[in-house]
């Protein structure tokens, strides 16, 4: 699965895991690992097995942003690759979420 969520002990934060292309086609899958802690507050992205991200991909993260309230700390991006960690710079991304 190229997407996978998981909710810690309290309900509090989701760690959202994405592999291969984070694309428009995997909407769906994104918007279900989201939902997937009802309660989360908190988002961490694991982006260390993502190969590429598009702009609906930054869409999404604009979106999941939104969710939980429009703070940079909400949203956290971690293991970026060096390809995609260019592309969340050029957006300008560093400055709405915490990117590490």
């Amino acid at each position: 699965m190229p997407i996978s969520a998981v909710c810690s002990n309290n309900g509090q934060e989701a760690v959202i895991k994405i592999a291969g292309r984070f694309d428009f086609g995997e909407h769906q899958a994104f918007k279900t690992a989201c939902d997937a802690c009802t309660t989360a507050q908190k988002y961490t992205l694991d982006l260390r097995a993502t190969e590429y991200v598009d702009s609906s991909a930054l869409g999404m993260l604009l979106i999941l942003r939104d969710k939980v309230g429009g703070d940079k700390g909400r949203v956290k991006i971690l293991n970026a690759s060096p390809e995609v960690k260019k592309v969340l710079t050029i957006a300008n991304f560093e400055k709405l979420f915490t990117v590490i």
